[in-house]
């Protein structure tokens, strides 16, 4: 690792600007700072998530996704830099496969909610699909590595599928959505 950080603040961006990896420097209200910021919030409820009790299976899989965010971040933050590849999909949709294996196929929408982790899970999965759509918007105008733009979205299918995994080991019911109530 290079720099340590021994001091939190720098002041240099207090006219509005912060660093990226590369010594730029960008508003922070450039979308790729927005990008940057929604994978690091996403970060954060994994943490939550983590913070529960937690299956084994999902125990050992979240850390993982938590330091694939980090290089994500990481690889915005330094835009010739692509650490997020074809593998680290196959990871997820291998992870879905097992998580969903075991579940009922779904003929209705469901609500988010049950047990605690399984809630945050849900909020994750929110968080996720807001990251995907700062990936995207930032895409429009910039190149985004697109082993990326399929992790992100196949992580937000993977969050739901967690949430609907962990209310099943706590014998909670899906909430399913009523159309007419």
């Amino acid at each position: 690792m290079g720099h340590r950080l021994s001091r939190i603040y720098t002041r240099t961006g207090d006219d509005g600007t912060t660093g990226l990896g590369d010594g730029s420097r960008l508003g922070k209200d450039h979308i790729r700072i927005e990008a940057i910021g929604t994978v690091d919030e996403l970060n954060s409820v994994i943490g939550l998530v983590l913070a529960q009790p937690l299956s084994s299976d999902c125990a050992q899989i979240l850390p993982h996704i938590q330091h694939d965010l980090f290089d994500l971040g990481g690889e915005l933050a330094t835009p010739s830099l692509q650490m997020i590849t074809a593998r680290h999909v196959t990871f997820l949709e291998q992870a879905l496969d097992a998580l969903n294996a075991g579940l009922m196929p779904l003929k209705e929408f469901i609500l988010p909610g049950g047990i605690l982790a399984a809630a945050h899970c849900h909020h994750a999965r929110t968080v996720c699909r807001r990251a995907e759509r700062s990936l995207i918007h930032l895409h429009t105008s910039q190149a985004v590595n697109p082993a990326s733009l399929g992790y992100i979205n196949r992580l937000s299918d993977l969050l739901f599928v967690m949430a609907r995994h962990l209310n099943k080991q706590a014998q909670v019911p899906d909430i399913l959505w009523q159309r007419e109530r």
